[in-house]
C-alpha cells in the first residue's frame, strides 16, 4: 500500500457539526430528570463503587465511567448528561468520518443529523450505559480504516489497535465487530496489507490493552462465558426469525432512514472502485453473525454511524450529478429537515418525553405496541421506560419493614436482594432511611460476597414463600410493593426470613445468579 494519503479537499465543518452535537446534548439534557434511574444504572453505580478489571456481565470500562459521575454526585444529570456528551461525541464522529469519505459540508452536516436523528441512538444516548461510548470506538476504528484506504502510514494500524483495546475494554462485542472488520478486509482489496507486520501489530497492542480484563476474566473462571451460557440456556432473550431480525432493524434505525444507511451501504461497496468496501462486507458480516448468535436486535446500532456517514456522502455526490441540482442547498436541507421531523413523531417511543399514561395513549393512537427483548419482562410500559420507575418506592417499603423489626433484630439482619436493581436501588437509596448495604448473588454483587454477615434474620426482595421456607425456620410477608408503571416482576411481597438453617456464608455460592 503507498503512504502518500489522499486528503478531503476542504476542512471540517466543524461550526456546523459542533452545532448539531450540541442540539443532541441539549436533548438529553433536557430530559435527564423526565423519569427515574433505570435498573442497569443502578447497577453500574454499584460497579463504580466497586471498580476491578472485569465484572460477571461487563468489560471494566463501566465501572470506571460510573466511579467518575460517583466522583460528580452520581445523580440523574449527571449520568445523563455523560451520556449525552458520548451520544453528541458519536455526532461529531459521524460528520468527520463523512468528511474522510470526501463529504462535502452539506455531508458532513446531513450524516450529524441523521446520526442525531436516528432513534436507536436517541434511546441509547438518553441512559448512561457502556452502550452509548461503543458507536464512539467502532465509527473510531472505520475512521482509521478509511485513512488507511486513502493510502495512509501502515503504522495507522497501531492507532486502530488502540481505538480497538479500549473499545474491547469498553464491551465485549468489540471483538465481533473485529472478527467482522477481519472478514470485511478479507473480501476487500485492503487484503493486502494483511501480508504485511502493521496489521498484526496493531492486533497485538489490542490485545496488550485487553489483558488486564482477560486475565480477570481467567482468575475469576469466566464468568462473562458462563453468564452468556445461561442466558442462552434459560433463553431469556426473544429470539427472531430472519423477517422479525431485519425489521428490527429497520424499527430502531427508523424507517425514514433506511434509505441513508442502505444507500451508505450501497456506496461503501461500489464507490471509489471499492476502495472502502471492507466496511461494507464487515456490516454484512456482521449482521449475520448477531443473527446466527440470537442476539438483541439493538447489538447492531454502534455500526450504522459508518453507514449513515457513507449515505450522506453517496446522496450529496447523488444531488450534483443532477444538473438541476448541482451545488443548491435546499435539497439538502429538506433531506435533514425529513430526518428530523419524522424522528420528532418517533421520539416519544425512545426518549421519556410523556408521562406514561401519555406514552401508552400515544402507542394505542399509533397502533404500536412496542417489542419486548427479554421473556420475563413485562409490564405497562417497555422495559426501556418501565425499569425507571418504583426504586425509590420501592426502598421505602423496605424501609418500613425494616424499622418494624425490633433493635435486637435488626442488629442481625441483613436486606437480601434478588437482583441488581434492586441491590442498586437499596444501596442508592437507602441511607437516607438508615438501612444497610444491600446483599445479592446476582450478577457480579456475587463477588462482592460472600458477606460478613452473622445473623439469621434476612429481608428478602422477589422471592416466594416456598423458596424460603427451605431456607428459614419462619417466614413472614411482612410488606409489599406495588408501582403503576414499575416492570411487573418487581411487584410483590417483601418477606422477613427468620432462622437461617445454614449460615449465608456456607449458603453463598449454592445463590449464585448469573443471567
Amino acid at each position: 500500500m503507498t503512504t502518500s494519503e489522499s486528503r478531503p479537499a476542504a476542512a471540517p465543518a466543524w461550526g456546523l457539526l459542533l452545532a448539531v452535537a450540541g442540539a443532541k446534548l441539549a436533548v438529553h439534557l433536557a430530559l435527564a430528570n423526565r423519569y427515574g434511574y433505570f435498573r442497569d444504572e443502578l447497577y453500574f453505580l454499584d460497579c463504580g463503587r466497586n471498580l476491578a478489571w472485569g465484572y460477571v456481565d461487563a468489560a471494566p470500562a463501566v465501572g470506571l465511567y460510573a466511579k467518575v459521575a460517583l466522583l460528580l454526585g452520581g445523580s440523574l444529570p449527571v449520568l445523563r448528561g455523560i451520556a449525552g456528551l458520548a451520544g453528541a461525541a458519536v455526532v461529531l464522529l459521524a460528520g468527520l468520518l463523512a468528511w474522510r469519505l470526501g463529504g462535502s459540508r452539506a455531508a458532513q452536516g446531513l450524516a450529524a443529523v441523521a446520526a442525531l436523528a436516528t432513534p436507536a441512538f436517541l434511546g441509547i444516548a438518553s441512559l448512561f450505559s457502556m452502550n452509548v461510548f461503543e458507536p464512539l470506538f467502532w465509527t473510531g476504528c472505520a475512521y482509521v480504516l478509511v485513512r488507511l484506504a486513502d493510502g495512509g502510514s501502515p503504522r495507522l494500524w497501531l492507532l486502530f489497535g488502540l481505538v480497538a483495546g479500549l473499545g474491547l475494554l469498553n464491551k465485549h462485542s468489540t471483538a465481533f465487530f473485529g472478527l467482522a472488520l477481519l472478514a470485511g478486509l478479507l473480501l476487500s482489496p485492503m487484503r493486502r496489507a494483511l501480508a504485511t507486520p502493521w496489521p498484526w501489530a496493531g492486533a497485538g497492542i489490542a490485545l496488550l490493552v485487553f489483558l488486564p480484563n482477560l486475565l480477570w476474566q481467567a482468575e475469576n473462571g469466566f464468568p462473562t462465558l458462563e453468564d452468556l451460557r445461561n442466558v442462552a440456556r434459560t433463553g431469556k432473550n426473544v429470539v427472531l426469525g430472519p423477517g422479525e431480525f431485519l425489521l428490527a432493524q429497520v424499527l430502531q434505525q427508523g424507517p425514514h432512514l433506511l434509505p441513508l444507511w442502505l444507500g451508505g451501504l450501497a456506496w461503501l461497496f461500489l464507490a471509489r472502485n471499492g476502495r472502502y468496501r471492507a466496511l461494507a462486507s464487515a456490516f454484512a458480516v456482521f449482521f449475520v453473525l448477531m443473527f446466527a448468535m440470537k442476539a438483541k436486535a439493538y447489538y447492531l446500532t454502534p455500526i450504522y454511524p459508518i453507514l449513515l456517514a457513507a449515505g450522506a456522502v453517496g446522496l450529496d455526490e447523488l444531488l450534483e450529478r443532477r444538473r438541476r441540482l448541482a451545488g443548491r442547498a435546499w435539497p439538502r436541507a429538506a433531506v435533514a429537515a425529513y430526518a428530523v421531523l419524522l424522528t420528532a413523531l418517533v421520539s416519544p417511543l425512545v426518549l421519556p418525553i410523556l408521562d406514561p399514561p401519555g406514552f401508552v395513549a400515544y402507542t394505542r393512537r399509533l397502533g404500536f405496541d412496542p417489542p419486548r427483548s427479554e421473556v420475563a419482562h413485562r409490564g405497562p410500559l417497555p422495559q426501556h421506560f418501565g425499569d425507571q420507575f418504583g426504586w425509590p418506592e420501592l426502598v421505602s417499603d423496605v424501609a418500613k419493614v425494616w424499622s418494624a423489626l425490633t433493635p435486637e433484630e435488626r442488629a442481625r439482619a441483613a436486606i437480601f436482594a434478588n437482583n441488581y436493581g434492586e441491590a442498586g436501588a437499596i444501596n442508592l437509596f437507602g441511607p437516607a432511611h438508615g438501612l444497610p448495604r444491600a446483599l445479592s448473588a446476582h450478577q457480579n454483587h456475587f463477588f462482592w460476597g460472600p458477606p460478613a454477615f452473622t445473623g439469621d434474620v434476612l429481608v428478602v426482595l422477589q422471592d416466594d414463600r416456598e423458596s424460603l421456607e427451605r431456607l428459614c425456620a419462619s417466614v413472614e410477608e411482612a410488606g409489599r410493593h406495588q408501582h403503576p408503571w414499575g416492570m411487573a416482576e418487581e411487584n410483590g411481597p417483601i418477606w422477613v426470613c427468620r432462622g437461617l438453617k445454614t449460615p449465608l456464608r456456607e449458603l453463598w455460592p449454592r445463590l449464585k445468579h448469573w443471567n
